[in-house]
């Protein structure tokens, strides 16, 4: 009777360790969405210092000097100096 019930006992807490593998908290499949899950924030993450580096720049640009503030508003309001000549080339 005792041989077979230890090699039963030994089978049982190797399908419960299995299953807890598995299926359980900390599972493989578990572990390996969280994995692709870090990638994917890593990635964003990496993404964001870009442009929080690109901002930063660009904000250093229009503390330090007027050359910027022109740049955009030429760029983005369409700013023309006094005697100065707008021409726009269409392509």
């Amino acid at each position: 009777m005792a041989n077979r019930l230890i090699p039963g006992l030994l089978v049982a807490l190797l399908l419960v360790l299995h299953a807890q593998l598995w299926f359980g908290r900390g599972s493989v499949p578990q572990v390996a969405q969280l994995r692709r899950d870090l990638a994917a924030q890593l990635e964003a993450n990496e993404l964001a210092r870009q442009r929080n580096a690109q901002i930063a720049s660009e904000l250093r640009d229009l503390q330090e000097g007027l050359e910027m503030v022109e740049e955009l508003a030429r760029q983005d309001l369409g700013m023309v100096k006094p005697n100065e000549v707008f021409v726009q080339i269409a392509r």
